[in-house]
């Protein structure tokens, strides 16, 4: 029996285009898996995401530089400070301009940690802020803290003017701001005002954001305390009888009692409403036996469970994984980006089955679904038991980031074997060609002194700043369906605890081919919108001068997709064959012709005679 051909191309084009989640590991980190990822951006100005790395036991910041080529994550001289010899561990890493040069400098917050057995009178709840200052291609390392404070800082931009700042709780266990200046001096430290009376203690660990909450392109903060979650306003006409952030509301915890955990809060677009929804995890018990993800609703003031299924295949039931005092799930904590690029965003979480004490925790893929009993909500979350697989226990924490710079979030993972971190990598692997548009906001900021900087492909490039955190991002187009899709992100709105959020926006567009109908950027209560953007193609925008948003600019940069490399491979492949057979007819039509003039010249002539 002779196989059937049709059959034998369908087995090849569903194995060429399966889902999987490949180990990358070695193509990726060779040779760097001991460091631990605490951040992301780019340092270097060359469009690729740098990570921003922990190592020596926490003591050491590097930069691992991100390159085109396999090992796609390299390690580069000059880009490391090492806090051991003055025995404060790294916390957290803030990557920004803090100076104004337009160059990336890297905050760093420490704590106490003695390397021996001596025990100084320090208090250890006091974090050190340090800035390394950055340069185009190496990092002056700083030894003298500009801040001291309580707990770790979230970054803002408190002026408008493009320089980073910082809020956080003083010393003094009151709410302040740490403005920097041009100058790399000790920033200006500000008491919040307020028009709420009395202001309770911030919570920490905390999960402060900053990001635009009133739809008025001006970032707002949501501050998490002990006793609930505060919305403060940005206001632009802040002076000195007006505070820049004005109280506008409290919103309760999702849930009260002493045995309540309540995790990292996030903001993300559940339903594509063009909207963001306050996301949180929660456990009923001290022991997380009970867990949930709650969705408060701006609409009904009022927090809705999302109704997530923690029972797997098996019908074990896995809960939110917390272990106090552990790098990475200290506090639990989620992070979103549109894995399948459906336009929804999914979520990473690290979860613990509830049996067994000693079972090790793992990262799972929470996909974003259709709900049909979830009440008022159309979405919730589905967890993808095998999503990552081959990776299966021990593994830490999940982040998601774009390796190979093609629009599709890969994942690198964290994993523990209760005595030693590692870091991996695994690549995202579509099984259908799906669209995309990837934004990213720069400060607009020049530097006179260092204008170009080298880009991909070689290429010089003129620099425009690096991440800002708080623009508002937003865009609509119409689907192959006839439906208007409206989708909403905020860029960098948290900084502190491993958030690890990218300092770029991906918005799935699923199978839709079509130009995007709007993309609106807005920050500083102002906005700019730029129309009929093309498919898969990742934009850059320079939004200088911040008041003048007719000068604002966007670089468009298009990556082609599956189908259209597809495309030009079997147009390349026709016309190649084509030419093949060319090249043969014409090659017997000369030889044809050559036999004949032989057979001419050796003809008898009888007209000579």
């Amino acid at each position: 029996m002779q196989p059937n051909p049709i059959n034998s191309i369908c087995f090849l084009l569903l194995a060429v285009f399966s889902v999987e989640c490949s180990d990358i590991t070695k193509l990726a980190l060779a040779g760097v898996t001991e460091d631990l990822p605490a951040a992301f951006g780019d340092f270097n100005s060359d469009e690729l995401t740098d990570v921003f790395v922990l190592n020596d036991d926490g003591y050491s910041v590097e930069i691992l530089l991100a390159n085109e080529e396999e090992p796609l994550l390299r390690k580069s001289p000059n880009l490391k400070c090492s806090y051991r010899k003055h025995e404060h561990t790294i916390t957290s890493v803030v990557p920004g301009d803090f100076d104004g040069d337009a160059l990336m400098d890297v905050l760093v917050t420490a704590v106490y940690k003695p390397t021996g057995e001596r025990n100084y009178s320090i208090d250890s709840r006091i974090t050190y802020v340090y800035v390394n200052w950055g340069g185009a291609r190496y990092l002056n390392c700083t030894y003298e803290p500009l801040v001291k404070m309580l707990g770790e800082p979230l970054a803002i931009d408190y002026d408008q003017n493009m320089i980073i700042d910082l809020f956080g709780e003083n010393t003094h266990e009151r709410r302040a701001f740490w403005v920097f200046n041009k100058n790399r001096t000790k920033p200006t430290e500000i008491e919040m005002r307020h028009n709420k009376r009395p202001m309770t203690n911030l919570r920490r660990p905390h999960a402060h954001a900053f990001l635009d909450l009133n739809h008025d392109y001006m970032a707002d903060l949501f501050i998490t305390t002990n006793d609930n979650f505060e919305i403060w306003h940005g206001n632009e006409e802040a002076d000195l009888l007006s505070p820049h952030f004005v109280y506008n509301m409290t919103i309760p915890l999702p849930l009260n009692g002493t045995d309540a955990v309540i995790g990292q809060s996030l903001f993300i677009d559940v339903e594509l409403k063009g909207k963001v929804d306050l996301v949180t995890p929660v456990c009923y018990d001290k022991e997380c036996k009970n867990s949930a993800l709650m969705l408060y609703s701006m609409a009904e003031k009022q927090w809705m469970n999302l109704q997530v299924n923690f029972k797997d295949d098996l019908t074990n039931v896995w809960k939110f994984y917390q272990k106090n005092g552990s790098k990475y799930t200290d506090v639990i904590t989620l992070r979103s980006g549109d894995f399948n690029l459906d336009g929804f965003p999914d979520l990473l979480a690290t979860l613990s089955p509830i049996q067994g004490s000693n079972a090790l925790p793992q990262s799972f893929l929470l996909e974003n679904v259709p709900c049909q009993t979830c009440g008022a909500l159309k979405r919730t979350y589905s967890v993808q038991w095998n999503s990552l697989n081959p990776f299966r226990n021990g593994t830490v924490m999940a982040s998601f980031f774009d390796f190979y710079q093609d629009g599709i979030l890969d994942c690198i993972i964290v994993t523990f074997n209760g005595h030693q971190y590692r870091t991996a990598a695994f690549k995202n692997s579509l099984d259908y060609d799906a669209n995309f548009i990837k934004v990213m906001v720069l400060t607009g900021l020049t530097n006179k002194n260092d204008p170009m900087a080298n880009g991909r492909v070689g290429k010089k490039r003129r620099t425009y700043g690096t991440n800002l955190p708080g623009p508002s991002i937003s865009y609509k187009t119409i689907t192959q369906e006839g439906n208007i899709r409206h989708g909403l992100s905020c860029q960098l709105p948290q900084s502190a605890h491993f958030s690890l959020n990218l300092p770029y926006t991906i918005f799935g567009l699923g199978r839709t081919p079509n130009f995007v109908d709007k993309v609106t950027v807005g920050l500083s209560n102002h906005s700019k919108s730029w129309t009929q953007i093309i498919p898969n193609s990742q934009m850059v925008v320079i939004p200088w001068p911040p008041n003048e948003p007719s000068r604002w600019k966007a670089q468009l940069f298009v990556t082609p997709s599956k189908l259209i490399l597809m495309s030009v491979a079997a147009l390349t492949t026709v016309c190649g064959l084509i030419t093949v057979i060319i090249g043969v007819l014409h090659w017997k039509e000369r030889q044809e012709d050559k036999k004949e003039r032989l057979s001419e010249s050796h003809r008898f002539h009888f007209d000579a005679m």
